[in-house]
C-alpha cells in the first residue's frame, strides 16, 4: 500500500506542478497569429486538434496497456483459484 501512496503522491506532484515554457516555433506563431487577425481560423484549429492530439495519445495508450495488465493479472488469479 505504501508504494501505491507514493505512486499517487508523486503523481500529483508532477501534474500539479508547472513550469512556465516559452517553446513556441516561431515560424508557427507568426503563421497563426496573421492567419487570425485575417479571419482565416481554419490553420489555428487545426494545430489546436494536433496538440490536443498529441496530449491525449500517450494517456490513452497507457490506459489500454494498465486495462490489458489489470484483465490478464484478475483472469490468473481467477485460474490459480480454480
Amino acid at each position: 500500500m505504501n508504494r501505491i501512496v507514493r505512486l499517487v503522491v508523486i503523481t500529483l506532484f508532477f501534474v500539479l506542478v508547472q513550469l512556465p515554457a516559452r517553446a513556441q516555433c516561431a515560424m508557427c506563431r507568426t503563421t497563426l497569429e496573421n492567419n487570425v487577425s485575417n479571419g482565416d481560423i481554419g490553420i489555428a484549429a487545426g494545430i489546436n486538434f494536433g496538440i490536443l492530439y498529441l496530449f491525449a495519445a500517450p494517456y490513452l495508450i497507457i490506459s489500454l496497456i494498465a486495462f490489458f495488465w489489470y484483465r490478464t493479472s484478475k483472469n490468473a488469479r481467477r485460474n490459480e483459484y480454480a
